[in-house]
């Protein structure tokens, strides 16, 4: 049963589903769906062309879906989707896209919002990511599936972060980041793998290794660029997918800058 508080407004147009708990001094606004089982504790303002998926929990003085942080935003109709069982805690910012960045923010499933962590406009974030408190991503990010954020850490805009990642505590991040990846730093570095998390995800120990070898190919060599030695890797691990994920997101874009480790000269 839908349950709506007396202090609460939902504008006419607004889409609620099933069970969904609207708590005191919320603010639906008119294009907003909420679905099934979502519960906005208080004081939750969700504007905008937004969609929240079932089961989402969203904490005191979030703001879901006003309109991008972004001066050439002219109020051009732009979107934001939340996925199904997220997690946004106090005073998150969940903005909406632009019309220079494709219209649309986008955040997968199963993901967590700690308190005061911001998503910027256009940025397409995929499942089981969790942002802990007063992270920053700014517009135009994208972030693969099981990325971890420290708290306080920032990311630049247009940046891509692979699957697996994870970006520690205070870290800056300038480049893109390699699936897998661990980056420490005021100025992001990459400081190897996130073995942590691929043991707890359950990976084989055989596609670790792999894994492994081809890092310290891709990154503890000097030979050629970082887009000859992916290739070479790519030839070299056929049959390991893991290794081809990371291959595949060296390759996959051209004149891209990647966070790499810190060198004797830094």
């Amino acid at each position: 049963m839908t349950k709506i508080h007396p202090s609460a407004v939902v504008e006419d147009g607004a889409v609620l589903g099933a069970d969904v708990v609207v708590g005191p001094f919320c603010h639906v606004g008119g294009n907003v769906r909420l679905g099934d089982g979502v519960d906005l504790k208080s004081h939750v303002v969700v504007a905008g062309h937004t969609t929240i998926g079932a089961n989402t929990t969203i904490f005191p003085f979030a703001s879901v879906g006003h309109q991008a942080q972004d001066l050439k935003y002219r109020g051009e109709k732009a979107t934001l989707e939340v996925g199904a069982n997220c997690l946004v805690r106090e005073g998150v910012t969940l903005n909406s896209g632009t019309e220079g960045g494709g219209g649309k923010t986008v955040i997968g499933d199963n993901c967590a919002f700690l308190a005061n962590s911001h998503v910027g406009h256009d940025s397409i974030l995929g499942d089981n990511i969790i942002l802990s408190n007063n992270v920053m991503i700014a517009g135009h990010v994208t972030v693969q599936d099981n990325v971890i954020f420290g708290g306080g850490a920032a990311v630049i805009q247009f940046t891509r972060i692979g699957a697996h990642a994870f970006i520690g505590g205070l870290a800056g991040l300038e480049n893109d980041l390699i699936p897998f990846g661990m980056v420490t730093g005021n100025r992001a570095r990459l400081q190897g793998l996130n073995l942590v998390g691929l043991k707890r995800r359950g990976y084989p120990r055989d596609q670790i290794h792999a894994l492994r070898n081809a890092y310290k190919v891709l990154f503890e060599s000097a030979e050629g660029t970082l887009k000859s030695r992916a290739e070479g890797v790519r030839r070299e691990f056929p049959e390991q997918p893991l290794v081809m994920q990371l291959v595949e997101f060296i390759l996959s874009e051209e004149d891209r800058k990647f966070c790499t480790p810190r060198t004797g000269q830094d």
